[in-house]
C-alpha cells in the first residue's frame, strides 16, 4: 500500500491484505462481472489469442510427411513435436526440453513478471477470448449481467442463462476432442466419430467427463484457477524483485487520487492523475484494484491499462498512468531490466538451448542396443574358433523402410544370423540374434572389445561397441 495514501483511505483499503478480491468477509465468494475491455493491448491480446486458438484447432489436421505435425501419444509413448518423431529412446531430450522451458518461464517471470498468464496462458486464452464473450454476447455487458443476476428466474433469465451453459458444454466437448485428436491422431478420432458412441462407450463416457471438467472450469471456476489452483500465480512472488516489469500503477503521478474537475488546475490543487474513476477495477477478471500495488491475483492482461489510457485521453491528461514498469522504475524514474539473477538465468538458459540443440541435430535415424544373450558363455565353433551370442534390438525413427546389414568392424570375424537378417519398416522396433565368430587367436584377453558397424544400403548409420566373451586363460 502506497505512504501517500491518507489514514482513512488505508484503513477503507486494508481489506485487500486479508483475503483475496473474490471472497467477502464471511468468506463466500464474490461472482467477477468484469467489463468487456478495449483497446490497443487488448486488440494486441486479441491477435495472440486468435492466433494461438487457430494453432490449436487445426493442429490435428496438419500432417507432415503422411504424419500428424504434432501428436502425444502417451498409450504408445510416441510423440511427434513439429514433425519430428520421438520415441522413448529421445526421452532424455524431451527432460532437457522441459527443464529449458521451465527455465524459460522462470527468465520470463523475473524479468516481465506474470505476462504468459495474461498473454498466453490457455486458461486466460479460452476464459477471456471465448467463454467470456460468449456470455457478453448472450447476457450483455457487466451491468446487464450484475442485473440480470440478481433478477428473478423468469423467461428472460432462463432462456439465457440455459442457452449460455448448453454452448460452453458445447465448446468444452469441442475442446476435449481437440485434445484427444493430438493424443491418438485425428484419423483414429475421426474413426471413434464415425463407429458411434455404443462402439466405444468406455471413450465416450471418458470424453463426457473431461468434458464436464472443462465446462465446470470456464462456466464456474473461472478466475478461481488462477488464484487458488495455478502453482505459477505462487511461484510469482518469489521471483518478482523491484526490477520485474509488471502492470504497474504510477502511485508517484496518481497520488492523491480525486474526482475529475473540468475547471480545477489539479496541479494547483493538489491533486494527483488518478480521478477515482475505478475503470481500472470494472475491467479486472480477477477483481482487484492496481492501485493497491501488485497483487498475487494479477495476471498482467492489462486490461486495466486500456482503460485507464482511455480516461486519461478524455480528461485531456497523458497517458501511462498504468502502464508496465517495475517498482524501481515507477520509484527512481530510472528503466532497468537486467540484474545478476535474470542475468544468471539467461546464461543457463542459453547453455541449455545450445546443448538441447545439438542433441536434436545430431540424434541418429537408428537406435540401437546390442547385448549378449543372457545365461550364455562362449562356444567352440570349429578347432580354432570361439563363437558369442548376441541380441540386437533397433529403433527406426524415420518414416521410411530400412534394410539392415551388420557388419564386424573390428577385429576381423564372421557374423551368423540365428533368424532373419533385420528389414526395419518406417517407425517400428526390430530385433534379431546373431552369432559372433572370432579365430581364437584373435582373442588376447577374456573380455575383447569389438566394434558393430550397422549398415543400410550399404550406408554407415551407427556404430556399437561391446565386448566378447573367451577362456579365462586366454589372459595368462
Amino acid at each position: 500500500m502506497n505512504d501517500n495514501l491518507s489514514k482513512a483511505e488505508k484503513e477503507e483499503k486494508v481489506f485487500f491484505r486479508d483475503r483475496v478480491t473474490t471472497m467477502n468477509a464471511e468468506g463466500k465468494r464474490i461472482w467477477m462481472f468484469p467489463k468487456n475491455p478495449s483497446g490497443k493491448l487488448t486488440n494486441y491480446r486479441w491477435m495472440v489469442a486468435t492466433f494461438l486458438l487457430g494453432l490449436l484447432f487445426i493442429g490435428p489436421w496438419l500432417t507432415f510427411k503422411g504424419e500428424p505435425f504434432m501428436l502425444f501419444n502417451i498409450i504408445e509413448r510416441k510423440f511427434i513435436i513439429f514433425g519430428q518423431v520421438f520415441w522413448p529412446q529421445d526421452f532424455h531430450l524431451v527432460v532437457l526440453s522441459l527443464i529449458t522451458l521451465i527455465v524459460f518461464i522462470i527468465l520470463f517471470t523475473v524479468i516481465f513478471g506474470r505476462i504468459f498468464c495474461g498473454w498466453v496462458c490457455p486458461q486466460t486464452i479460452f476464459m477471456e477470448f471465448v467463454f467470456r464473450q460468449i456470455e457478453y454476447l448472450i447476457e450483455g455487458d457487466y451491468s446487464k449481467q450484475k442485473k440480470l443476476a440478481r433478477q428473478e428466474w423468469d423467461f428472460e433469465k432462463i432462456w439465457k442463462k440455459s442457452t449460455k451453459h448448453v454452448i460452453f458444454y458445447g465448446i468444452a466437448f469441442a475442446i476435449s476432442n481437440t485434445f484427444l485428436a493430438y493424443i491418438i491422431g485425428i484419423e483414429q478420432l475421426e474413426k471413434l466419430i464415425t463407429d458411434g458412441p455404443m462402439a466405444h462407450l468406455g471413450s465416450f463416457i471418458a470424453i463426457l467427463l473431461f468434458s464436464g471438467v472443462f465446462y465446470f472450469i470456464f462456466a464456474f471456476f473461472r478466475e478461481q484457477v488462477c488464484i487458488i489452483a495455478c502453482p505459477y500465480g505462487r511461484l510469482q512472488g518469489v521471483l518478482l524483485d523491484s526490477k520485474s516489469i509488471v502492470v504497474a500503477y504510477d502511485y508517484k503521478r496518481g497520488e492523491p487520487k480525486g474526482k475529475h474537475n473540468p475547471l480545477e488546475n489539479r496541479t494547483e490543487s493538489g491533486k494527483g492523475d488518478c480521478i477515482e474513476c475505478q475503470s481500472c477495477v470494472t475491467v479486472c477478471p480477477t477483481g482487484i484494484d492496481i492501485r493497491n500495488g501488485t497483487q498475487l491475483e494479477c495476471i498482467n492482461c492489462t486490461a486495466c491499462i486500456d482503460a485507464c489510457n482511455t480516461i486519461m485521453d478524455k480528461v485531456g491528461q497523458p497517458r501511462g498512468l498504468i502502464r508496465y514498469d517495475s517498482e524501481k522504475g515507477i520509484s527512481t524514474g530510472k528503466k532497468s531490466i537486467f540484474n545478476a539473477r535474470s542475468i544468471a538465468y539467461s546464461a543457463i538458459l542459453t547453455v541449455l538451448l545450445i546443448v538441447v540443440g545439438a542433441l536434436f541435430t545430431f540424434r541418429s535415424d537408428v537406435e540401437a542396443t546390442i547385448i549378449r544373450v543372457p545365461g550364455t558363455l562362449f562356444q567352440e565353433y570349429g578347432p580354432t574358433k570361439l563363437a558369442n551370442m548376441y541380441k540386437m534390438q533397433l529403433v527406426n525413427k524415420t518414416r521410411t523402410d530400412m534394410p539392415i546389414e551388420l557388419k564386424l568392424v573390428s577385429p576381423e570375424g564372421e557374423i551368423n544370423y540365428l533368424t532373419d537378417k533385420l528389414f526395419l519398416k518406417k517407425e517400428t522396433v526390430g530385433e534379431a540374434n546373431f552369432m559372433v565368430i572370432l579365430e581364437k587367436g584373435l582373442l588376447k584377453t577374456s573380455n575383447t572389445p569389438i566394434k558393430f558397424g550397422i549398415y543400410s544400403n550399404d550406408k554407415l548409420i551407427t556404430t556399437y561397441k561391446l565386448n566378447f566373451v573367451g577362456p579365462n586363460n586366454l589372459d595368462n
